[in-house]
């Protein structure tokens, strides 16, 4: 929640994420959120269980579970272009 005030004077700002291993995006007024897939472990979705844990997968499902994220800066305009790959990709 500190961190935000120090952030919310600038005109647009962009959090790039990725090692809380669960992919969504979040808008907090100018600041928007992106998190990436872990490449380590995945995790369930936030509020798709009980309980915090790993996500069991098949073995040979895993690498389509697991991914990784680009993100292409386009000068001038400040927008960001947001493309994810799994593994098995």
């Amino acid at each position: 929640a500190e961190l935000l005030t120090y952030l919310h004077p600038f005109e647009s700002v962009t959090v790039l994420n990725g090692h809380i291993h669960q992919v969504f995006q979040k808008n907090d007024g100018k600041v928007q959120f992106y998190t990436a897939a872990s490449t380590a472990f995945p995790q369930p979705k936030p509020g798709s269980r009980p309980k915090p844990g790993p996500l069991t997968v098949p073995a040979g499902e895993l690498s389509s579970y697991l991914g990784i994220r680009n993100v292409t800066v386009h000068q001038g305009d400040g927008q960001i272009a947001v493309a994810d790959a799994t593994l098995a990709s």
